[in-house]
């Protein structure tokens, strides 16, 4: 395949991951709609969902890179994916004294921040161990 094919190809696929991983997490938040919150201005949730896009595509940017095969690059996002929606669980769990869901609902920009660096900062993770 030539190199623009294979390009424009990649970043289709990139483009239907993303998607479909926002898609994923945006059924995890029951007390919100994170288009309608981004739509009224709340930044907290925009920070959020920023981390998500930039981490799952820091996931494929590996993926892309160590995959020999399309197929592979598929494969890897989509786990990808799977495992950013485990750490955003987690980072919930983990976050006893409030609920992370509540906080980006109430625009607190501090925990937005901090739920933007979790998704990023484990994109690179589960990118780094993509083989």
């Amino acid at each position: 395949m030539g190199p623009f094919i294979a390009t424009f190809v990649y970043f289709a696929i990139s483009i239907v991951i993303i998607l479909i991983g926002l898609a994923l997490f945006a059924n995890i938040t029951r007390k919100y709609k994170d288009m309608d919150q981004v739509k009224e201005g709340n930044q907290a949730v925009a920070l959020s969902i920023a981390g998500k896009i930039m981490g799952i595509g820091v996931i494929l940017a590996f993926a892309i890179y160590n995959s020999d095969v399309i197929y592979e690059t598929i494969i890897w996002g989509a786990y990808g994916v799977v495992l950013q929606m485990v750490a955003y669980v987690l980072f919930e769990l983990f976050t006893r004294k409030f609920s992370v869901e509540e906080q980006l609902l109430k625009d607190n920009r501090a925990v937005g921040i901090i739920s933007m660096a979790v998704s990023i900062g484990l994109g690179f993770v589960i990118g780094a161990s993509i083989t």
